[in-house]
């Protein structure tokens, strides 16, 4: 059991189960596929709302409803016919407020570059097929992108999303744009033709743009960093106004920003408790050549544990799930 657990938990989700291949159980898979529909606390939705959310029979998603309020995971009112986040639900994410100290630093790191750039900064963690904002900071000019602790963003139209499919290793990226082309087909168009040059990118630079796909008006950057204690990828995002931020900018201005951050957040994790607790892993990333330098970044996150070596700046094998 032990070794079946540790084989699974190498990385977050294995190339053969997003094929479908795997021994995922569907209906726990299911059940958590009806949490994340509601987003906030205060999220009231019914039945049908749920179906249409997540694609789920709405005779299957009642039965699951059922079940959740029964467990407290959810709970159902009445007068709205409709049901709400559970008190189990919330304490489960009571250990997610630990190690508030350490994220208010890291929210001050992000705030440090949304000064200089009016842009927000966001430290995200991936959650299927989208990425959901851990700390964020915007300047007080930043104008087009509202995004807040808690907010979910799609991987396929995303520079954090991009950056984090480029970072996987080759099998499991490619077994998840498959899992995406049955499930999300249309949001999977973007990704598909860009991963390869992604990939690329992220291996010479250390880092990933994506342009005008979000929105005609936003231009994004994207960091990832590897997480030992969640075996994943975690990712330090910008989003600035392309009519002010051109991808030559983004390269030119932002892009070194943006690898300072992540080396200053890694630092910051070492050795952290809570969150983003015990000691993270130093994994390297190669920076643009005219820094002249190598930018050390480490990661963690609730998604995290234990610590391996420091690895050469061309560590970016295939391995477990990542570079």
């Amino acid at each position: 059991m032990g070794r079946r657990s540790e084989r699974l938990s190498k990385q977050a989700m294995l190339a053969s189960d997003l094929a479908g291949e795997g021994d995922v159980i569907q209906v726990v898979s299911r059940a958590f596929d009806v949490l994340r529909c509601f987003e906030g606390h205060e999220a009231r939705l019914g039945n049908l709302e749920i179906s249409n959310r997540c694609g789920l029979p709405r005779s299957t998603v009642s039965r699951l409803t059922h079940t959740l309020t029964r467990m407290g995971q959810l709970v159902y009112l009445p007068r709205d016919q409709k049901y709400r986040i559970g008190p189990s639900a919330v304490a489960m994410s009571t250990s997610m407020m630990r190690g508030l100290q350490l994220r208010n630093l890291i929210r001050l790191r992000l705030q440090d570059v949304a000064e200089q750039l009016p842009g927000t900064v966001g430290f995200v963690i991936p959650d299927r097929f989208h990425l959901v904002y851990l700390e964020f900071a915007r300047a007080a000019n930043a104008l087009g992108l509202h995004e807040s602790t808690g907010s979910r963003i799609a991987m396929v139209s995303t520079a954090a999303g991009h950056a984090y499919t480029a970072a996987l290793d080759e099998d499991v990226g490619d077994a998840l744009l498959l899992e995406m082309e049955r499930e999300i087909p249309e949001g999977a168009k973007l990704l598909r033709p860009r991963i390869e040059n992604n990939r690329r990118f992220l291996r010479e630079h250390g880092y990933v743009v994506a342009c005008g796909l979000w929105s005609p008006h936003i231009n994004g950057l994207a960091v990832p960093l590897w997480s030992p204690q969640y075996q994943t990828f975690v990712v330090v995002t910008i989003g600035l106004l392309s009519a002010m931020y051109d991808e030559k900018r983004l390269h030119k201005e932002v892009a070194p920003r943006l690898l300072e951050l992540g080396a200053a957040i890694g630092s910051l994790l070492e050795g952290a408790d809570g969150i983003f607790s015990n000691r993270l892993e130093r994994k390297t990333l190669p920076v643009p050549a005219r820094n002249n330098k190598i930018i050390k970044t480490e990661d963690t996150n609730d998604l995290e544990a234990g610590a391996r070596r420091p690895r050469p700046a061309r560590s970016v094998r295939a391995r477990d799930g990542r570079r």
